[in-house]
């Protein structure tokens, strides 16, 4: 019942941020606001209240498919509002708050559909690395939208309210490339550890998993390779970002559906 009471603050109090977002981006001030950063600061809170009860079950961990994505979006939150505080990247949450809250819900009333499991040290460290790598990329995938909408507006000379909090398109675009970099490093040693802390990946079932991040991990390099001898940027950028966000989310999120929800 506690997991629930938070779990539902957390929802209600998205709901009220991504309303608030939407009122804020025709504001003189755009979308710095105290307002705003305390609606999320206090959601992000009872977020990870609730995530940590998910996940903790009977002295192991739950590791079932809706309660790693609840905690996906706690992580990707706090990041956001963290970055925030120093980067005008608050137009993000446009498109978290909702998600945040979808699947917060379903998490909190989903069962169950994987066995919990005693997670030795090393492969927390895994996990978390793990966690942190398909954050920043997925925080990259938003961006890259966000800067594909604004090179959009900029090519027919549009300019609405959400482009108004905006900062220049290159400034958006280093980001992007920053949020790449910092994701494909954790990404390596999400690889590197996995190989250290997993003996058989058939028999584990992750060779899905495993294949699609080598995949993935190789559209990164060959994107920055791009930008860096290059100068890779605008749609050619974007569409390199999203197709190696893609990989990541079929070797995580599909392979863990396939496993989970098809297969038992």
């Amino acid at each position: 019942m506690t997991t629930f009471a938070f779990g539902s603050g957390a929802i209600t109090l998205y709901v009220i941020g991504w309303i608030a977002t939407l009122l804020a981006l025709y504001n003189r001030d755009g979308l710095k606001n105290n307002l705003l950063q305390t609606i999320t600061l206090a959601a992000i809170v009872l977020h990870a209240v609730a995530a940590f009860q998910l996940l903790s079950k009977d002295g192991g961990l739950d590791l079932s498919l809706m309660k790693i994505i609840a905690l996906l979006a706690l992580v990707i939150n706090a990041l956001v509002y963290f970055s925030s505080l120093q980067k005008p990247i608050h137009s993000l949450y446009l498109a978290l708050f909702p998600i945040s809250a979808i699947t917060l819900l379903v998490a909190l009333t989903s069962s169950s559909t994987k066995a919990n499991i005693f997670v030795p040290l090393s492969l927390q460290a895994h996990i978390l690395i793990s966690i942190l790598a398909y954050s920043f990329l997925a925080i990259a995938a938003l961006q890259a939208l966000l800067a594909g909408y604004q090179n959009w507006q900029l090519k027919h000379k549009h300019q609405d309210a959400l482009m108004r909090t905006m900062p220049a398109l290159e400034t958006m675009e280093a980001l992007l490339f920053k949020l790449i970099w910092v994701g494909q490093v954790l990404l390596t040693l999400s690889l590197i550890t996995g190989f250290y802390v997993y003996d058989d990946f058939f028999a584990q079932q992750l060779i899905h998993k495993v294949a699609f991040s080598i995949v993935a991990w190789m559209v990164y390099a060959v994107l920055l390779f791009g930008r860096h001898l290059y100068g890779w940027r605008g749609r050619r950028a974007i569409n390199w970002t999203w197709v190696g966000f893609s990989g990541i989310l079929l070797g995580y999120i599909g392979s863990k559906v396939v496993i989970e929800l098809v297969l038992n």
